[in-house]
């Protein structure tokens, strides 16, 4: 096997084991029924990550706020990063740790929902954008590799892909994130 088949393959065992892992499968169907209340209830779902997290983040939210499969009504979601400005502001007056714990205050509501993605589940500023959301009464979401790193303990809801590998996962996180917008724009529409 060539190398590419190696990396097809390794991005194929690791949906392999979340196909198989029922408990994974059903926290994905909850998700959705979590989020798809959100929206039916007039709030919004906010996104938030790092690098490449942060391209999936905006890919995501944009799933919602444009359209996913059908020619729908907007949904209300945002990726927090894309306001370079704010940002950048944020990032060089407070530090980058408090990112989006400051716009999570400045734009959420209870019963919000806000989605985090992180490899190692070890970004400190979503880690603080999840405990601000908490003490907010948002609902928040962590989308992580393997070991749930230290989001996994303030996060309300947790998707840990069973991986230690940062492409595999973000591959995965993509794919959950697919269902989710896609189950949720079937619910909805």
């Amino acid at each position: 096997m060539n190398q590419i088949q190696q990396i097809i393959a390794a991005s194929i065992g690791v949906k392999q084991q979340i196909l198989q892992n029922e408990v994974l499968v059903a926290k994905i169907d909850e998700l959705t029924l979590l989020v798809t209340q959100a929206f039916q209830n007039g709030n919004k779902v906010l996104f938030c990550g790092n690098g490449g997290s942060a391209a999936d983040a905006q890919h995501l939210s944009a799933e919602f706020s444009g359209r996913f499969y059908s020619d729908r009504n907007p949904l209300p979601s945002e990726a927090l990063h894309c306001n370079t400005s704010y940002l950048t502001a944020v990032a060089n007056d407070y530090g980058y740790d408090l990112v989006y714990s400051r716009i999570v205050k400045g734009v959420g509501k209870r019963e919000d929902v806000l989605i985090g993605l992180s490899t190692s589940g070890n970004s400190i500023n979503i880690i603080n954008a999840f405990v601000q959301a908490n003490e907010m009464g948002m609902t928040t979401i962590a989308l992580t590799g393997a070991s749930g790193g230290k989001m996994k303990d303030v996060a309300q809801h947790l998707i840990n892909v069973p991986s230690s590998d940062t492409p595999r996962i973000q591959e995965s996180h993509i794919m959950i994130g697919h269902i989710i917008c896609q189950l949720v724009e079937a619910n909805l529409f």
